[in-house]
């Protein structure tokens, strides 16, 4: 399976911020906002990744991303300049795609909690039909909305309903085999003039071949697509990672966890960054690892 980062638009809600920068570049507490969503993808055993942007942007992502090696995964680039809607990611990744299944993430959605991983890699070992997640939210009008039954089989789907079947909102992630290129080759533009991804959820729908898989309580969802929403994420972070000691969505972390780079690679990596707090982590865990032979390990997220 591969892994496609939507991080394009102009980010026009983060205005004046994001006039002279992709939103996914700002800082979400204390790393790029891309991190969230690329952890994302590596809990889930992803290491071939594409990363759609701007013309403008996709400079920076390569500057701060490089070819993924240090990191044990490849990336590769793409532009999209006009915001052609989520789906068009499937148009413009198709050759970087070739014959494999994909997940979709956007690149201003972060996901934490226990279980994410396990959850994650359920999803990626699906190879037919297309997976969706369910959320529970408090305001599911605000949002697309999935009725499921007991099995996970869909029975409705909603964009921003005003009366919703369901309190469980469909988050930035989705999960798909290759028979999704071409389904985004047949569907319609939207009267917005791009090619919506629920419009892809319902063609496998209507082929019966879509599935949700719920959110369990403890999984934490947050948007960032705003400057409340960006703050409110931001003192999530800071909250889990002091109290806690552990961080969120540490790539490098995740990296040595899935046995994508070696303990040296992390040192190496938080002798680099060093002068952060951030580094100043790595170089701890590699450290404690180090020193217990890697006995005590927990769950990265």
């Amino acid at each position: 399976m591969k892994g496609i980062i939507l991080a394009g638009g102009k980010g026009t809600r983060l205005y004046p911020s994001t006039i002279s920068i992709s939103k996914q570049l700002l800082s979400v507490y204390d790393k790029p906002m891309i991190y969230y969503p690329l952890s994302t993808l590596m809990l889930a055993g992803i290491r071939d990744i594409l990363i759609i942007s701007t013309e403008e942007a996709l400079p920076q992502f390569q500057t701060l991303l490089e070819d993924g090696s240090w990191l044990g995964v490849k990336f590769t680039y793409a532009c999209q300049n006009q915001p052609r809607g989520l789906a068009d990611a499937f148009l413009v990744g198709e050759s970087f795609l070739g014959t494999d299944s994909v997940c979709l993430i956007l690149g201003d959605n972060i996901f934490y909690g226990n279980g994410l991983s396990q959850m994650l890699m359920c999803a990626a070992e699906e190879n037919q039909g297309a997976t969706i997640f369910g959320c529970y939210v408090s305001n599911p009008s605000d949002f697309g909305v999935v009725e499921y039954d007991t099995d996970g089989n869909v029975l409705s789907l909603e964009e921003k309903p005003q009366n919703p079947k369901s309190n469980y909102a469909v988050p930035g992630l989705y999960f798909y085999d290759n028979t999704v290129v071409g389904i985004a080759k047949q569907i319609q533009p939207s009267s917005r003039g791009e090619l919506e991804i629920t419009a892809v959820n319902n063609v496998y729908f209507a082929q019966n071949r879509l599935k949700v898989l719920p959110m369990r309580r403890g999984i934490a969802w947050l948007d960032t697509g705003t400057h409340r929403t960006m703050l409110k994420a931001a003192n999530f972070v800071e909250t889990i990672q002091s109290r806690q000691g552990l961080y969120i969505s540490c790539i490098e972390e995740i990296a040595w966890h899935k046995g994508f780079i070696t303990l040296e690679q992390l040192l190496e990596r938080g002798k680099i960054l060093k002068n952060s707090d951030y580094g100043a982590y790595l170089l701890r865990l590699g450290q404690i690892f180090k020193k217990q032979n890697g006995s005590e390990r927990y769950e990265s997220t």
